[in-house]
């Protein structure tokens, strides 16, 4: 026996098989890790489902605790324990429940999981202190904020908010031009929320 589960998108073309923590209390946690990695989701493309694999299998070890599969339909698919999760971006959608009566799984602890995955992950791929940090509204950052931000080599690191542009846009110390931090479009923060190292 496991406590089995499987993911795949609204497509159904692939099914990845969890023969181990299937529960929501896992899921929902490994979707969020592999967002806060910057990977490319399922639903997007063939290395969503590569990275989500790769998370899955650093994190379960041995041979037999992962699977992945052609889908053929929700009946034959069902492994029972946790059922079906449908997943889009890295959200999950729809769930296809394994029985009637099926009482949700809480055993888990959220941050507890984000940091046992970040654990079995190959040191130098690590998000570290990045899960300690906190969530704010971009319009709600401050001067000296430090904002988490992922540069081209996909790793992360924190850079203080310096300037607002004129448009209220704000601006972090990434990228230097004689003190002009508007110059580069890298410098700038638009995206609706960020993570930021908490403030004191």
């Amino acid at each position: 026996m496991g406590n089995r589960a499987v993911i795949t998108t609204p497509e159904r073309k692939i099914g990845l098989y969890l023969h181990w923590n299937g529960g929501r209390d896992t899921v929902e946690p490994l979707l969020r890790y592999c967002e806060l990695k910057g990977y490319r989701a399922p639903s997007s493309d063939s290395y969503g489902w590569a990275r989500l694999c790769q998370v899955v299998g650093n994190f379960f070890g041995g041979t037999l605790s992962v699977g992945i599969a052609p889908y053929s339909d929700d009946r034959r698919m069902n492994p029972g324990d946790n059922g079906i999760y449908v997943v889009d971006g890295w959200k999950i959608v729809d769930r296809i429940l394994p029985y009637e009566g099926f009482v949700e799984e809480d055993e888990h602890d959220f941050d507890g999981m984000l940091r046992a995955l970040d654990e079995s992950m190959p040191e130098d791929e690590r998000l570290g202190a990045l899960l300690d940090s906190t969530e704010v509204a971009t319009s709600e950052l401050e001067l000296g904020d430090e904002v988490w931000a992922r540069g081209v080599d996909g790793k992360y690191s924190t850079y203080p908010v310096v300037a607002f542009d004129d448009d209220g846009t704000p601006l972090v110390a990434h990228y230097d031009h004689d003190g002009d931090w508007s110059w580069n479009p890298n410098n700038r923060i638009e995206e609706k929320s960020v993570l930021i190292v908490g403030r004191k």
